[in-house]
């Protein structure tokens, strides 16, 4: 009896005892959302660049749009990244191609255009059909002639992935990706890739002089006499509008009335910056020209009327602006002046799959 007593006690004992001990419960580590926020500051004499309000710059969106931009997961076949079509060596276009193929071996009608200071653009592509860079980024991966894949296939392979939702949660906060995180990411990336450190910006902050050659070619670039500076202006060296150029009587691509559906719009293109112009040939929407040469000789004698001429093209009657053969080259010498070197070779630009597994 005694025994049996003893053994109740005890048991009433551990239960008195375990229940005022307190639930002991794991640490679990809380997880912050805390990116860093990232400065972009416009460059000397260029404009303000406009940060969208839903998508502030961080280092980690940045970081992780670079790794976005370079990564073939984004292709249905995962063979084809943006960088596939826009390499940093080339001013971020297409290695020199006149058009750039696709997954499916098939390639598009228009050349490449670089991915150069497009945080100013008010539209981008040829035709001007995407308003902002967010909008662009969307448009390559379901591109049936470009990466050919679904965004929710897309979406799905980023999920599954054992480093990217980490990611997206460092730079957005959350860990569920979809395609307008993607695309925010990369145009964070986008934005960064600034080009101003040409010869001509240095002569311009009077860091060095310009040949006579150069000096001559700026006269010739922003006078009546080449007429260049209508729609190359202004330190993007670009208006950043649509014109017909006179390249033809008739067109098959129908340029920027292919958006607008506008019939006076029809062969209206928009006006490639000329900054790193000697990097990113073959030149034109098309990609017709080879060289620079080519390209001048084009605006000096071979100018082609049609209805939707822009006015600017005031000598098309002449063929062109006339230059002399001494006059070309010494337009070209000032157009060369607009080569960034240290901007092809930026570190931070650079594909970074390149060193490191990932």
């Amino acid at each position: 009896m005694r025994s049996w007593i003893s053994i109740l006690f005890a048991l009433l004992t551990l239960m008195l005892v375990h229940g005022c001990k307190k639930d002991v419960v794991p640490d679990i580590p809380i997880e912050v959302y805390d990116p860093t926020p990232y400065i972009l500051e416009s460059p000397n004499g260029f404009p303000d660049l406009i940060i969208p309000e839903d998508n502030p710059m961080t280092v980690e969106g940045i970081e992780l749009g670079r790794r976005l931009f370079y990564d073939p997961i984004l292709s249905a076949d995962n063979t084809q990244s943006c960088g596939s079509c826009h390499n940093p060596a080339f001013s971020f276009t297409d290695n020199g191609k006149r058009f750039s193929e696709g997954i499916d071996k098939i390639k598009g009608n228009r050349n490449s255009m670089p991915v150069m200071n497009i945080g100013w653009m008010t539209s981008l592509f040829w035709d001007g059909r995407s308003p902002n860079m967010e909008d662009q980024a969307l448009q390559p991966v379901i591109n049936p002639i470009e990466m050919h894949q679904s965004w929710p296939e897309a979406a799905k392979k980023l999920n599954e992935h054992p480093s990217y939702p980490d990611m997206f949660f460092n730079a957005f906060g959350v860990r569920q990706i979809d395609s307008s995180l993607v695309a925010k990411a990369i145009a964070q990336f986008e934005r960064t890739l600034i080009s101003s450190n040409s010869k001509w910006d240095r002569y311009l902050r009077g860091e060095t002089p310009l040949t006579q050659s150069e000096s001559r070619g700026f006269e010739i670039f922003f006078t009546e006499k080449g007429d260049c500076f209508h729609c190359h202006s202004t330190i993007l060296y670009t208006d950043n509008l649509f014109h017909n150029n006179g390249l033809d009587s008739t067109y098959t691509d129908i340029g920027h009335a292919d958006f607008t559906k506008n019939p006076l719009d029809v062969g209206k293109f928009k006006t490639p910056s000329l900054r790193n112009i000697t990097l990113t040939g073959p030149y034109m929407h098309d990609g017709r020209f080879n060289t620079l040469e080519e390209v001048i000789e084009f605006y000096s004698h071979n100018l082609v009327w049609s209805p939707t001429i822009d006015p600017l093209m005031k000598k098309v009657s002449q063929g062109g602006v006339n230059l002399t053969e001494q006059e070309k080259m010494n337009l070209l010498a000032f157009i060369k002046t607009l080569t960034d070197t240290t901007f092809t070779n930026n570190p931070d630009y650079s594909d970074p799959f390149n060193n490191e597994s990932f």
